[in-house]
């Protein structure tokens, strides 16, 4: 199977594409991951504290929101290649010019830039899957991710390294450089999305109307965004957990973060194998019965305060499954909306990252020194979107 470019005589197979959009997407997982374990240094050198460098994720994560809010409708009816040209150009611009921050406000200022501009680029590669694997999406969806996760997965082993042969600057000029080869590769392969000319000239309003008033879907999107704040939840508190709580290595951080990241992995290839067959809603009933085990395996663990080999045992499983649940409820999502794609990740971007944003300042909120607000709110997140997913049956049976 082929795809056209824009000038219809270059030839793409999914084989590249998909490696492509993963490498895209990619970008906002390394800008999260990789500069986790110089936050303590961080935050001495910018004479600050560790919950003000940990904020610097949910302001990331505002940033992203709210820069998908404003690109998804654009993504409906410009071109692709220039949205991806944008949003990979200005993260390059923003990641070059952090290293140069003096202080915290600075440093804050700037990655909310850094992730509102880079957001151009990745709102593109859903309605890009859709294109060319339709009510299959959920497949390639899990692909892209599948090959994306190697990112988060070795983010903070490379920022551990980078760390130690020069400073946490270089973290982001690293960044950059990733970025400037991602946009060369871009300019030669990505192709362009069919039919722009013939898209429906719609305001913004008009396309987040018909999108926000979609009543079947609606409970598919309040899923993914809770799962979504169970998933920041890890990422803000994980440094805190395995660094602090339970006093591990750097290096052993960049382990355990790793092997997480595995089980992401391992969840996106089983859900390849099967979703075709089994369909996304019950793939991602797979994943929810999992993740209410699981979560409640670490609340126990957390709650008694047990040693850290009973937390990696209800973590590992928890990651893979909310994994499976967010993939197969975007599916579930953007099934719905053919001409509106762009508009529907828009929503779920937002509504993801906006609720990832509050993930900070809830655990700092209820901050005790221990594991248990991390495992309250990732167990918490879990139960909603079983609630959710309960309703649809119920609708379904009636």
């Amino acid at each position: 199977m082929t795809i056209s470019q824009s000038n219809n005589t270059e030839q793409v197979s999914l084989k590249l594409l998909l490696p492509l959009l993963a490498s895209i997407l990619a970008i906002s997982p390394l800008a999260i991951d990789m500069y986790l374990p110089a936050m303590p240094i961080m935050a001495n050198e910018l004479n600050s504290d560790m919950p003000m460098v940990q904020n610097s994720l949910s302001i990331y994560l505002l940033g992203y929101a709210l820069g998908l809010l404003f690109f998804g409708p654009l993504a409906d009816k410009h071109s692709r290649r220039l949205l991806v040209f944008i949003g990979i150009g200005g993260f390059i611009i923003a990641s070059l010019i952090l290293p140069f921050s003096q202080n915290i406000e600075q440093f804050l200022s700037l990655r909310f830039v850094q992730a509102f501009i880079s957001s151009a680029a990745t709102v593109i590669v859903p309605g890009t899957i859709r294109e060319y694997y339709g009510k299959n999406m959920a497949k390639g969806f899990s692909y892209v991710s599948m090959i994306m996760m190697v990112a988060p997965m070795i983010a903070p082993t490379i920022g551990a390294i980078l760390l130690t042969l020069h400073n946490w600057q270089l973290i982001f000029y690293v960044l950059a450089a990733y970025s400037i080869v991602v946009l060369i590769v871009v300019i030669k392969y990505l192709p362009e999305a069919n039919n722009i000319e013939k898209r429906q000239a719609m305001s913004f309003i008009t396309r987040y109307k018909i999108v926000l008033t979609h009543q079947k879907a609606r409970l598919d999107l309040i899923s993914s965004m809770m799962i979504s704040l169970a998933f920041f939840a890890y990422i803000t508190a994980i440094p805190f957990v395995y660094l602090t709580v339970f006093e591990t290595s750097e290096f052993t951080f960049s382990l355990l973060f790793a092997i997480n990241v595995i089980a992401l992995m391992t969840a996106h290839l089983i859900n390849t194998k099967l979703v075709v067959r089994k369909g996304s809603r019950v793939m991602l009933s797979y994943g929810l019965l999992l993740s209410v085990i699981a979560s409640i395996g670490l609340v126990i663990a957390s709650y008694w305060q047990l040693p850290l080999i009973f937390t990696l045992l209800t973590v590992i499983p928890l990651m893979g499954s909310i994994s499976m649940i967010a993939v197969n409820a975007d599916a579930l999502v953007l099934v719905e909306f053919a001409e509106q794609s762009g508009t529907a990740t828009a929503v779920i971007g937002t509504l993801r990252f906006g609720i990832g944003a509050l993930a900070g300042p809830i655990l700092a909120v209820f901050y005790d020194g221990t594991a248990l607000p991390f495992a309250l709110l990732m167990g918490g997140s879990v139960l909603v979107v079983l609630l959710c997913q309960t309703m649809i049956k119920v609708k379904q049976l009636n």
